[in-house]
């Protein structure tokens, strides 16, 4: 297939996103419009100048300023502002659902309520659905730099709004915060009714992968990469087909990999795991739903049937019920038959 033509392929191709983080879709311009709004300085003078400042050398580099461009979000109004611009970008890419990660306590750290947030990013999702035909769920995540705590707290904030969080999971910063950390929390969730997810195994090794699965009852992986160095890691996944949340820019800029040629994408797949492409930070790694599918293809020189896997996949993986699942993947299946 030419550059053109899978480029093309990709474009049409209907497609669910799993690994999503809402604050990490905060593009600079609506950074710089929204700070002003509020009459929050941030320490860039230019749209420009922000831009230069996405280029990462790791994980923590990245989280600095992620958490620096969230400080100026303190309004429903700011957080329906913010989810509306990722659902326009990426009903433009043929994204049919989206299941969303937020942060909590990136804002009520800073003293912006609970329900500011969920009602902003809830309200936004509903009205998704309504004028852009995209289902959506929301997953609350625990900062995993934070304290065990601090994780129970956000638990108790979040019971009143069950009826519109589906799962939690855990992201931040993974070297030194074990998911053994959050077993507890993980816990109580679950006995809530919560699903449960975990980043693991992008920058912590496979035993972060082995903890979240057996400590954490995990139903996805968000990354997962680690999990190539053990093969009996590998043998487990592939046997219950947990899937996993692979985020091929992310790694790229995180430096997880050096170059997307060397991403373990086709290695994982070759080995019968359930992997699905997605985003994670988009506004801060150089691409969304479709770059990210256009960039590895490229790099791997992925077929037409990888492809559409790939985008099945990422509806077999998703909350949504077993219907509605499959009437999505027959649309990504009419889509592959006529192209």
């Amino acid at each position: 297939m030419n550059p053109i033509q899978l480029e093309s392929f990709i474009k049409g191709i209907p497609k669910a996103e799993l690994h999503l983080h809402i604050e990490g879709t905060f593009e600079p311009e609506l950074m710089f419009e929204i700070a002003r709004r509020n009459q929050i300085s941030i320490p860039y003078q230019s749209v420009e100048e922000l831009k230069k400042a996405y280029n990462f050398n790791n994980l923590q580099e990245f989280l600095d300023i992620y958490y620096a461009g969230a400080s100026v979000l303190l309004h429903e109004q700011d957080f329906y502002d913010l989810t509306w611009a990722y659902l326009i970008k990426v009903q433009e890419q043929n994204l049919i659902h989206t299941e969303i990660f937020f942060d909590p306590q990136t804002h009520t750290d800073r003293g912006v309520s609970f329900d500011t947030v969920i009602q902003g990013i809830h309200t936004a999702l509903e009205d998704g659905h309504k004028k852009l035909g995209i289902s959506s769920r929301i997953i609350m995540c625990f900062l995993r730099h934070l304290d065990e705590s601090a994780a129970f707290e956000t638990l108790e904030q979040a019971l009143p709004y069950k009826k519109w969080i589906i799962g939690v999971g855990l992201d931040s910063s993974e070297m030194g915060h074990p998911p053994s950390k959050f077993e507890r929390v993980f816990s109580k969730a679950i006995a809530n009714g919560f699903i449960s997810v975990a980043h693991a195994g992008e920058e912590g090794p496979a035993e972060y992968v082995w903890e979240a699965i057996n400590l954490l009852k995990v139903s996805r992986i968000d990354h997962g990469n680690r999990s190539i160095d053990d093969k009996q890691l590998i043998k487990h996944i592939a046997e219950k087909q947990i899937p996993l949340t692979v985020c091929p820019l992310s790694n790229l800029e995180l430096k997880v990999v050096d170059d997307l040629k060397d991403h373990p994408l086709l290695q994982l797949m070759d080995s019968g795991l359930m992997v699905t492409l997605n985003s994670d930070d988009p506004a801060y790694f150089g691409g969304y739903m479709n770059e990210n599918y256009i960039e590895i293809a490229s790099a791997l020189n992925l077929s037409k049937k990888q492809i559409t896997e790939l985008a099945k996949n990422s509806f077999i993986s998703s909350f949504l019920l077993d219907d509605e699942k499959e009437q999505m993947i027959q649309k990504v299946e009419t889509f592959y038959q006529n192209n």
